[in-house]
């Protein structure tokens, strides 16, 4: 009598990336292959209750359009802006969806019967950097974010470092310096970030008013980080200034993360990562001047970050796999 042949089931994962505005979501094989991704409105004002619905919502539509049976699905992981208790699946407190003592795993896993694993959003998009991304193969990594503040995440030994959320931007390298919204002075993220970028080439213009930077924005408010760079690129005097002492703050900072973690590697995300090699070459020769120990010790090699958007949900999945 033929024996019969057993059918192999793949397993899926489900990862969602939390957002202010957008919830986004996707379901990936175990090998890491994306099967179908989508997003939908955050809709923060209805308050947690109906934010997480979205996110159940989600990700049954998602099994759907994907037609994947929901009991190939294996765990669901999710990126979230704030303070989160990782251990517990509680998000803290997060001042972006104006949350506190939020029991998102919990709901969620009740909802669509599935382990759910959730972890602040920079933590996770630098775990789909290690896992998918620029720091693929590389045991310890660094993701720091470059926009509107000075977003970062760690990976040590394949697994993220920090619990709550590691907040690197917040550490000062300028004591009494600039104002920071967290209401300290001289933190990182009031010097390397594309708004600090963008706060000095406003004064530098104000002081210059020859600056190339008055003819390819046209206005202070008009400018943005690639007028900087295309102004600095042309040997414009004001540009020069605002963007080789950014070089100096920026690895800087990265210099104390290299200190502290002695990372493999260190991506840098963001806005302001769109300059590539002409960002991440000044600042690496800046860092491995400044790193303890010099050419003595381990490199700590600069890359810029390549998932982009996606790198939250991918990381929700590669947290939901590693559970």
């Amino acid at each position: 009598m033929a024996k019969t042949q057993m059918r192999y089931r793949m397993n899926y994962y489900i990862g969602i990336d939390l957002g202010g505005t957008f919830i986004k979501g996707g379901i990936a094989d175990e090998t890491g292959k994306v099967i179908v991704k989508n997003s939908v409105p955050t809709e923060f004002e209805k308050g947690w209750e109906g934010v997480v619905n979205n996110m159940i919502t989600l990700s049954k539509s998602l099994a759907e359009e994907g037609g994947i049976d929901f009991s190939d699905i294996r765990a669901l992981g999710a990126a979230i802006p704030g303070m989160i208790d990782d251990d517990n699946g509680h998000v803290i407190y997060s001042n972006n969806l104006r949350w506190k003592d939020v029991p998102v795993a919990k709901v969620i896993s009740s909802a669509l019967n599935l382990p759910v694993h959730i972890s602040n959003d920079a933590n996770v998009a630098a775990l789909g950097e290690a896992e998918y991304g620029a720091a693929k193969g590389v045991k310890d990594s660094v993701t720091v974010t470059l926009g509107t503040g000075v977003g970062s995440g760690i990976i040590i030994n394949g697994k993220i470092f920090g619990g709550a959320g590691a907040e690197i931007g917040h550490t000062v390298i300028h004591q009494g310096g600039e104002d920071c919204t967290c209401g300290r002075k001289g933190c990182f993220e009031a010097y390397a970030s594309a708004t600090a970028l963008l706060r000095f080439a406003r004064r530098a213009m104000e002081q210059d008013k020859t600056s190339m930077l008055w003819q390819l924005a046209g206005s202070m408010e008009n400018v943005n980080g690639k007028h900087v760079f295309d102004a600095y690129f042309a040997g414009d005097a004001a540009a020069t200034k605002v963007v080789e002492t950014y070089f100096d703050d920026l690895a800087t900072g990265l210099t104390n993360i290299a200190n502290v973690f002695r990372p493999q590697v260190i991506l840098l995300g963001g806005g302001v990562s769109a300059q590539r090699e002409n960002l991440t070459k000044p600042v690496q020769e800046r860092v491995n001047k400044l790193i303890y120990g010099g050419d003595l010790g381990p490199k700590v090699e600069i890359r810029t970050a390549t998932l982009g958007n996606d790198a939250g949900f991918l990381g929700a999945v590669a947290l939901a796999k590693q559970h």
